[in-house]
């Protein structure tokens, strides 16, 4: 399935619009994750554990999105948005959404 963040895909015009199509994930940050990045946040450098968690997030957000989008008759996601929220009394957990246009071309 083809997703972009255009407004269209070049030589595959649009038959259908099936619908606006998200997807969501919030995940949580443990806590030695949590003390390990405010370490390197010190020190200085990547927190890797972070970049895996978001990663996979935007993954699993993206998956649901397409999922959606099948079900909904669509071939691609057109005009797709990602949104990232830090959530928690204490930031603990991000929200990852992506949105988009569900088409058949």
């Amino acid at each position: 399935m083809i997703v972009t963040t255009t407004n269209n895909v070049d030589g595959r015009p649009v038959q259908r619009y099936c619908g606006v199509v998200t997807g969501e994930v919030i995940v949580g940050a443990n806590l030695f994750r949590d003390l390990f990045a405010s370490v390197r946040d010190i020190v200085g450098g990547r927190a890797g554990a972070y970049e895996e968690v978001l990663s996979r997030a935007r993954e699993e957000a993206l998956a649901e999105m397409r999922e959606r989008a099948a079900s909904l008759g669509g071939n691609a996601v057109i005009g797709v948005d990602l949104d990232y929220e830090v959530l928690g009394a204490n930031g603990s957990m991000l929200m990852v959404s992506a949105t988009g246009t569900a088409v058949y071309l």
